[in-house]
């Protein structure tokens, strides 16, 4: 679990927010952990300090007293009003329900997980609430994963069957600009796996939305910078459009 990357981000929105040394700030969040937290004393060893942080993280209460109040549907990336129509919870009410369920300790995967077994929310929609809720919890920033890289995500609605839109996508050298993409992994209709010329990876997923609607979502992950991700979403909402304007020349 990434317990302790997750602790390291909390300290450093502490030092933010109160302007106190690393050190200070962490042994603060520390001391502040719910009773029956093993505090972290000199000497003490990494189980026992993932213990105090696994305990720290799990408590919405401690989190408030440490001065981190948790955010909402702006750090989420999406309004409550989308979400509870595609989720049927608002928000709040996900921070709830995941917050029982212990997800302020589990890895992004795990999160997922759980949303789909226990809460039935598939495919995009688990990502879209597990990035929402560690947004909220602080466990990651915008564009950022909880492994501390950064992750681009753009998606576009079109006016053709999903059919058209697979096709269309297939067709990469038409749109991509030049760059270049190695599909690893795809199902067709739903999602495709790709890997940028760096390798790092690209997802596509595609939702359809009725007989003639269709929905692409794109996932840029394990970016280096926070730089390199703003130029890759400004790139990839050209490539969006590029995409559109294939499919306006078809029809």
């Amino acid at each position: 679990m990434p317990i302790q990357k997750d602790l390291k981000r909390l300290v450093r929105a502490r030092m933010r927010k109160t302007g106190e040394s690393y050190t200070a700030a962490r042994a603060r969040l520390l001391r502040r952990a719910p009773p029956g937290t093993a505090r972290l004393q000199p000497g003490s060893s990494s189980s026992a300090s993932s213990g105090a942080a696994a305990k720290l993280l799990a408590k919405p209460e401690a989190r408030k007293a440490a001065g981190l109040e948790p955010g909402g549907p702006r750090e989420a990336g999406m309004s409550d009003a989308a979400v509870a129509k595609k989720t049927g919870r608002t928000w709040k009410e996900w921070v709830s329900v995941l917050d029982r369920a212990g997800a302020a300790v589990l890895s992004h995967t795990e999160i997922a997980q759980l949303l789909y077994e226990r809460h039935d929310v598939r495919g995009w929609w688990a990502q879209m609430v597990t990035v929402g809720y560690e947004r909220i919890r602080g466990l990651r920033e915008k564009g950022q994963r909880r492994d501390g890289s950064f992750e681009v995500g753009k998606s576009k609605t079109y006016s053709v069957p999903i059919a058209e839109l697979w096709k269309v996508f297939c067709r990469c050298k038409l749109w991509l600009g030049g760059e270049t993409l190695r599909m690893s992994k795809a199902t067709k209709y739903k999602t495709m796996r790709m890997k940028w010329s760096d390798g790092t990876p690209v997802d596509a997923y595609f939702l359809e939305k009725g007989p003639a609607k269709s929905q692409l979502a794109l996932q840029h992950r394990k970016l280096t910078s926070r730089a390199e991700a703003a130029r890759l979403r400004t790139y990839w909402g050209e490539r969006l459009a590029a995409i559109g304007a294939l499919l306006e020349r078809k029809s």
